[in-house]
This record gives structure tokens, C-alpha cells and sequence, in this order.
């Protein structure tokens, strides 16, 4: 595969939405490398990108993402055929790579550091950005009518920390350490649950604690086992739609809406530059 390093593509963070706007560039041609952090917190691990930090591939969807450790080694990840993970929280490889676009999909409701000059062309998935001023343009992320709106001036709708409505249930869904600790999982993503059934536990000094589940259902995601955890951190994700388990393992809705949004703009960019 013959690569053009001016129509790269950078993507901050490369969790399950994110890999939804990953995944849609690399399949219809772009060249896309994801930025990441050291220890990835993503619950619907079988369908982010960000797992290739823990195992160094990741596939999701036919797509693989292989981990680099420089910026060097994404050209041949690429020129493979393959879609390049890189460790840079802090995205000191963008202006090594001087990007065509730059996409913010970190999702922390925050900006933790993109600016409208990195690249042409600025992108932000989510609250916490002005466009027009922080980024060129913001994509709304909150379910409803105006999910995946494309946001030419002003802010996305504020984060409002309640999970969104699936199957007539919205905060029961989720589940939160109730303690700092290590938690270790009993369960796998795709495993159905009962409600009250213990899915794992919070280990803290020698004191273990036992998360269970409030309602009936698919587990649609998991944190990581092993992973250190502070009190009120999101662990895992219930979905009471038993007939929907095939879904843990396919990009959700609301992921692929977004996608198509961030597609259109990067489209729009490229037809007038003419390339």
C-alpha cells in the first residue's frame, strides 16, 4: 500500500466511540493513527482499539490496530494495511506528523489540550470545546435528535452524568466502584447476568468487596481485571435486552453516527483541497 504522510489523519484516544470514528476512516481509505494513554479505561473492551496497548493487537470488526512505539513504525503499520496505536496522552507526535485533521475523541467532557491550530482541520467529539475557538468544528455525542450534529459555532450539549435510556433502564445499567481498590473480574463481556449476581469484586488492602449488578441482563462491558480504581469509577455496563448480545462485540449506534459526521467534514475537507 502506497501512503501519502500528508493525508494522515490523527485521532486522540481510541476507546469504544472513538474506535467507531477510527474504524469508519480506515474503511473508506484514510490514513488514520490513534493517540492513547498508558492504561486505556475502556469498559466495551471488544470493540475499542485501545486495547492493543494492553495486547498489542486489537481487532475489531475485521479492522486490526497494532501498538508502535514511535512514530517511525506507524508508516509501515499503515503501508500493512493495519491502523497504528501510539502511547502519546499528551499528543507530542502531532506536530512531528503535521496531520490533515486532528479528531479529539477522548470524551473526558473536558479539553485536555487540542487546539485549533494543531492541523486544517480540528475535530471534537463532545462537551468541553467551543468551536470556532478551541476546534473548528464540535460533534454532539448526547443521545437524541441531535446526536451527531455537526456543531459550527458554540458548545455540544454539557455532560449530564445520567447513561442514556436501553430497554427502559438508564443509571441501573452502570456500575461504580463504591471504594479504591484493584478490581478483579468473575464475569466476561457477552455473559448474561442476573440482577444482585456478583460480576466482581474491589480488593483493598485485605478487605474484599463484592459489585453486583442491579438489574437482569447482557454484560455489555467490563473494566479491565487487574485495573487500580478510585471510588465512583465506572466498572461496568448491563444491557437488559438479552437478544441484543451480539451487539457487545459490534460498534454501537451511537458510535457509528458520530463516525459519519467526522467522515463528512474530513470528505468536505479533502474535495476542496482538490485531492
Amino acid at each position: 500500500m502506497r501512503i501519502d504522510q500528508n493525508d494522515l489523519v490523527i485521532v486522540r484516544g481510541a476507546g469504544d466511540i472513538s474506535t467507531g470514528t477510527l474504524h469508519r476512516l480506515h474503511s473508506a481509505g484514510f490514513l488514520v493513527l490513534a493517540l492513547e494513554s498508558a492504561h486505556p479505561s475502556a469498559i466495551r473492551r471488544k470493540v475499542a482499539f485501545s486495547e492493543a496497548v494492553y495486547d498489542g493487537t486489537a481487532v475489531v470488526e475485521s479492522v486490526t490496530a497494532v501498538l508502535v512505539k514511535t512514530v517511525q513504525e506507524t508508516w509501515k503499520v499503515l503501508e500493512d494495511g493495519n491502523l497504528p496505536v501510539l502511547v502519546d496522552p499528551a499528543g507530542d507526535s502531532i506536530r512531528l506528523c503535521k496531520p490533515s485533521a486532528v479528531v479529539d475523541a477522548i470524551l473526558a467532557k473536558k479539553n485536555l489540550g487540542t487546539t485549533i491550530d494543531m492541523a486544517p482541520l480540528t475535530i471534537a467529539l463532545g462537551p468541553g470545546f467551543e468551536a470556532g475557538r478551541d476546534v473548528h468544528y464540535v460533534i454532539e455525542t448526547m443521545r437524541g435528535h441531535d446526536l451527531g450534529r455537526i456543531i459550527t459555532e458554540g458548545y455540544a450539549l454539557p455532560n449530564t452524568g445520567v447513561p442514556g435510556m436501553v430497554g427502559g433502564y438508564s443509571s441501573e445499567r452502570v456500575m461504580h466502584a463504591h471504594a479504591a481498590g484493584v478490581f478483579r473480574t468473575i464475569r466476561e463481556i457477552g455473559d448474561t447476568v442476573c440482577a444482585g449476581e456478583e460480576i466482581g469484586f474491589i480488593v483493598s488492602g485485605e478487605e474484599k468487596s463484592p459489585v453486583r449488578t442491579e438489574i437482569a441482563g447482557v454484560l455489555r462491558g467490563i473494566i479491565r481485571d487487574g485495573f487500580p480504581v478510585t471510588k465512583g469509577f465506572k466498572l461496568a455496563d448491563v444491557d437488559p435486552r438479552l437478544e441484543e448480545q451480539k451487539n457487545c462485540f459490534t460498534i454501537s449506534d451511537k458510535a457509528r453516527c458520530i463516525a459519519g459526521s467526522v467522515l463528512e467534514l474530513i470528505c468536505r475537507q479533502k474535495m476542496l483541497k482538490g485531492n
